[in-house]
């Protein structure tokens, strides 16, 4: 059996409000995820430090504070920095719709907006870290 999939849930920034945070990384335990949780306040840099020394798969940010835009854009720089920019970055909180887009820009793997069911962000993050199958027939 494999081992289970390690995500990192982190809250970047000033923002001190981590009951979404919490739910989604309960949320991803449940399915099987392995999850690392940073904690409130953390430094983008510090983000993409533990990433590499935790090996995780995918970082995923909780972000209520407005600073989506430049926190998303600092921690893909902050991970190409330490040479882990294969590492998808996910952006999970209060995203403005209009916003969506230049989070993809910045670097955004996957983007959940407030309200996304855990379901839908579960299988998005699962879809972001799992390999294809390869084909059963390779002559297919």
């Amino acid at each position: 059996m494999a081992p289970p999939v390690r995500v990192l849930v982190a809250k970047p920034g000033l923002d001190g409000h981590d009951r979404g945070a919490k739910l989604v990384a309960r949320a991803l335990r449940d399915a099987g995820f392995e999850v690392v949780f940073t904690g409130i306040r953390r430094r983008v840099d510090s983000i993409a430090a533990t990433a590499v020394q935790e090996d995780v798969a995918l970082v995923g940010l909780s972000i209520l504070s407005g600073a989506h835009l430049p926190l998303t854009r600092r921690t893909v720089e902050a991970l190409r920095a330490f040479g882990a920019d294969d590492i998808p970055v996910v952006v999970g909180g209060t995203v403005p719709a209009q916003d969506i887009d230049r989070l993809y820009e910045a670097g955004a793997a996957a983007v959940y907006p407030t309200g996304t069911p855990l379901a839908t962000i579960v299988a998005g993050i699962r879809t972001l870290t799992t390999a294809p199958e390869a084909p059963s027939n390779p002559e297919e």
